[in-house]
């Protein structure tokens, strides 16, 4: 059978993988409600099972142990949470003076282009009122999926924390389960993925957590030095953010400028854009390579386009999920010889240029020399 698919045009070859891609992405769509969660879990897990290990092996009882580290995993997220919505109430609490003060540079903002474009101020009020009344249209169906999203949200809250539970409490039989699915000669094989996959998810994770509280307070040093209010919010905000790849970064730089153009000047602003350029160069060029990148060996046109896939399947989750999981798929695919070639290609053990144009040079000429006999 191997061998009649070997023979299998290139055409055939291409339009198969594409069904079988669009059918596993149509399941991965349909089915996010299941696995975001499990995912999640199994990650968490991951993560807190070498704390686990240690208070068993001080003699605890598993299950007891387990409860430890979760309660003070839920612990430590709840005083998170609670000091950033506290410091939101407090930002909530100015949403006056920023509504007049928005209002003043809207204002301003329209006169200048009505000078600059030789505009008249009614025809540009009258093309915000038609973008208002199509936004208002379009309001109730934003409505009803940022509240499907909160719902989702409790519903992660609740679940998480069982399965994490479940999870670590059942890992021997999860492992004895996956040692079966695959013959005796190929255990070992499976023994060493499944090592380096619990390695790379730990120490990807640690260095996440890491780079986001340093970026965190490299951004709120930096808005306090020019004295942007609610700086330490919008530094730890942007931290967070951080963690989705690529597009994190963007959104965390937009809400502090729109906040000093708001209280401040545009020129506050443009220091805003400096501060969090020069952090994201740090970040990029130092912390990620140090930190995250010398964990996760996949190349940056893969990173991007799993993190935009990602989001189209299953939205930010999904932007935050893509890297471990294609990390995790590159360890799987470099111990499986057919895949080893789709596993180099996510990568970024780039070979030197000279190495490859000589490569294909010889191709080409024993193929010349072959066809000539």
């Amino acid at each position: 059978m191997t061998e009649r698919v070997k023979d299998f045009p290139v055409f055939v070859k291409l339009s198969i993988i594409t069904m079988g891609v669009l059918a596993f992405s149509y399941i991965l769509y349909i089915g996010q409600g299941i696995l975001i969660p499990l995912i999640f879990s199994t990650i968490i897990a991951i993560l807190l099972n070498p704390v686990v290990n240690f208070f068993t092996g001080k003699g605890i009882n598993r299950i007891v142990a387990i409860s430890l580290v979760l309660f003070a995993t839920i612990i430590l997220l709840g005083a998170l949470t609670y000091f950033i919505y506290s410091r939101l109430d407090v930002f909530t609490e100015s949403f006056p003076q920023l509504k007049e003060k928005f209002s003043a540079l809207f204002s301003n903002t329209v006169n200048q282009l009505s000078d600059s474009l030789h505009i008249s101020k009614t025809k540009i009020h009258s093309w915000i009122e038609k973008i208002k009344v199509e936004g208002m249209n379009s309001g109730t169906v934003v409505i009803g999926q940022t509240l499907l999203s909160i719902g989702s949200v409790f519903v992660l809250v609740l679940l998480i924390p069982v399965y994490v539970f479940m999870i670590l409490f059942y890992k021997p039989l999860l492992l004895e389960f996956i040692s079966q699915l695959f013959q005796k000669n190929k255990q070992p094989v499976v023994a060493e993925v499944l090592s380096e996959t619990k390695t790379l998810v730990q120490s990807y994770l640690v260095g996440l957590m890491l780079e986001a509280a340093i970026v965190a307070a490299l951004n709120s040093a930096g808005l306090l030095i020019i004295g942007l209010d609610y700086a330490i919010l919008l530094g730890i905000i942007g931290g967070l953010l951080n963690i989705i790849p690529y597009v994190g970064g963007l959104v965390a730089t937009a809400l502090p400028m729109l906040i000093a153009l708001a209280t401040k000047s545009p020129l506050d602003a443009f220091w805003v854009l400096l501060i969090y350029a020069v952090v994201q160069f740090v970040d990029n060029n130092f912390l990620v390579p140090k930190i995250v990148g010398s964990k996760v060996k996949i190349n940056a046109l893969v990173s991007i386009v799993v993190v935009i896939i990602g989001g189209a399947l299953w939205g930010v989750a999904g932007m935050f999920l893509s890297i471990p999981i294609t990390a995790i798929i590159k360890v799987v695919f470099d111990r499986i010889e057919p895949l080893k070639p789709i596993g180099f290609v996510i990568g970024d053990d780039q070979p030197a240029m000279g190495d490859m144009v000589l490569k294909f040079k010889g191709s080409v000429r024993k193929k010349k020399a072959t066809v000539r006999k």
